[in-house]
């Protein structure tokens, strides 16, 4: 499209955009099978042992903060696409104190070397029985990292007495290779191995709960647009089982990821981009991480733009492999695993996700689009329906500029329409509730011009719109509203329900009523909003 998106960006491949000396107590390290450890009292540091040994971390406004704990070894080498290994022990206290390496992604960032946890706590071996959030970042399934304030979970330690986890892990070309076909069964899982990465921590999190003031038995996973997609990977993966009890979605429905074939396909072309054979697979652990890293992008910067069926949200790339032992099936298509039935689910988007993804274009973001350039944008995805869409549309949401047309459109039918769609299918299943919510706050930063945009609602989730204001600009109704949010993730944690008396009485979302509660300086509960959106993605 001139001046937009092509029609694979149309139809999915988004996600590679987002104090003072305390007095308190610090744990002193004992074996993970003493029953309680000796406490002493420190004003700014705070000592935890782990499996693998002691760790030093800081104490911020009451709550234990411990930043790049490793969880697993170092994956370079011999340990490239093989399952993730616990690291080796290690002697007297390391420092946790700054957050650790991020993931190889661009040419010459990051570090093999990325398998680091990040835990904010209330209280330490205190019996605390807290329930534990295990935050995974965005970025696709190929770039960003846990280390952004944004996700710093002192203050809903704070407001919710939880324990708030989040951490690193392989991407792009280092986690999702898939070798299986080509090099044999001990490459059987290589296309997932950022994913099980994700697994190896969750167990991580299992074995370290109690002594983090945490209750292993009431661990939540949620993550944003990419994150959320590694939340609904998790919940087809048999490995994943019985490691966390509830799941927040956010703007990542994920419902379609990558067959087997078509992943063979793309290490097929990284060989060939590398000048090398199928025989020639072991090489590829020799290589230098950047010559791997330029590889992977000159490939991916040639993926087809008619890869993917017309207008079929489906990742295609370095992404999970759907067909092999860890991820047997997809976790919503056609219906609703049954790996994870038992899982409560809170899952929704923004109002203008795609806001955030055209933020470069000046066409949007200065109101410049005419009529005759929506048209010309929208033909390639909707065709000889482009008329019905833009009648529908603006029935619906009434006199919008076509600049702005065009991010619902966009935003509906990739995030909005996928979200409703695996909410029916977890409700159609029956055998646990789904809650959904749709973000509409609209931000004042940048003029208002990025309106309800892709990652805004994660500094309400975490009540950091002070400490990170740059997204919502951090004033009185932006708190108020984060007030509202956060109160409701936390009590998904705690109950695996979301409704709080600070929210108007929230249903479970069934295909019947289809209740959604929309985030706005005033919240509500609307049945099936926008109801005839819903239905036109439904038939195209």
């Amino acid at each position: 499209m001139r001046n937009g998106l092509s029609r694979r960006d149309f139809v999915g491949r988004i996600g590679r955009a987002a104090g003072g000396a305390f007095a308190g107590a610090t744990l002193l390290p004992a074996p993970l099978s003493a029953a309680r450890p000796r406490l002493w009292h420190s004003p700014q540091e705070t000592v935890v042992e782990t499996a693998f040994g002691r760790v030093r971390g800081t104490v911020e406004e009451g709550v234990h903060v411990f930043k790049g704990i490793p969880y697993g070894a170092d994956t370079s080498g011999a340990g490239r696409w093989m399952p993730p290994r616990d690291p080796a022990p290690w002697p007297g206290v390391r420092d946790a104190l700054a957050y650790g390496s991020s993931a190889a992604q661009g040419v010459g960032s990051g570090s093999e070397a990325c398998l680091v946890m990040n835990v904010f706590t209330p209280g330490l071996g205190d019996g605390g029985r807290r329930p534990v959030m295990v935050w995974l970042h965005g970025g696709g399934f190929a770039n960003l990292s846990s280390s952004s304030t944004i996700y710093d979970g002192v203050n809903l330690c704070n407001r919710g007495d939880v324990v708030v986890c989040s951490l690193n892990h392989r991407l792009n070309v280092f986690g999702y290779l898939h070798l299986g076909d080509i090099a044999g069964d001990a490459y059987r899982d290589s296309g997932n191995v950022g994913m099980l990465d994700i697994v190896h921590a969750l167990r991580w999190v299992r074995t370290h709960a109690e002594r983090l003031g945490g209750d292993p038995s009431q661990v939540t996973i949620f993550g944003e647009s990419g994150g959320g997609r590694k939340v609904t990977t998790l919940l087809a993966m048999p490995e994943a089982r019985g490691l966390y009890r509830h799941a927040i979605v956010q703007s990542g429905p994920g419902i379609k990821l990558q067959p087997r074939d078509r992943s063979t396909e793309m290490a097929l072309a990284l060989l060939r981009e590398l000048g090398l054979s199928r025989s020639q697979v072991h090489r590829l652990h020799e290589l230098p991480m950047e010559t791997l890293l330029a590889a992977y992008a000159a490939v991916e910067g040639r993926l087809d733009d008619d890869a993917r069926a017309k207008g079929v949200f489906e990742q295609h790339g370095f992404v999970p492999t759907v067909g092999v032992p860890s991820l047997p099936g997809y976790a919503f298509d056609p219906v609703a695993t049954e790996v994870s039935a038992e899982i409560p689910i809170l899952i929704g988007s923004n109002q203008h996700e795609w806001a955030y993804q055209l933020r470069s274009d000046p066409e949007i973001m200065d109101r410049t689009l005419t009529e005759a350039g929506l048209r010309e944008r929208l033909r390639p995805v909707t065709g000889e329906e482009t008329d019905r869409v833009l009648e529908i549309y603006r029935r619906v949401y009434g006199d919008q500029h076509p600049a702005v047309l065009y991010i619902l459109i966009g935003s509906d039918r990739t995030y909005r329409f996928d979200s409703i769609q695996l909410a029916q299918r977890k409700a159609e299943q029956g055998l646990a509730p789904v809650w959904m919510y749709l973000f509409a706050w609209e931000t004042p930063v940048a003029g208002g011009r990025m309106l309800a945009h892709h990652a805004l609602e994660m500094a309400f989730v975490f009540d950091n719109v002070v400490k990170a204001p740059g997204m919502s600009g951090g004033g009185p109704e932006a708190v108020a509203l984060a007030d509202r949010m956060s109160e409701a993730w936390l009590a998904f944690a705690r109950h695996g329900n979301p409704n709080t008396p600070k929210l108007p009485a929230w249903s479970a979302y069934a295909p019947s009523e289809r209740a959604t509660m929309v985030f706005n300086d005033d919240c509500r509960v609307v049945n099936d909003p926008h109801r005839e959106i819903r239905e036109l993605w439904a038939t195209m």
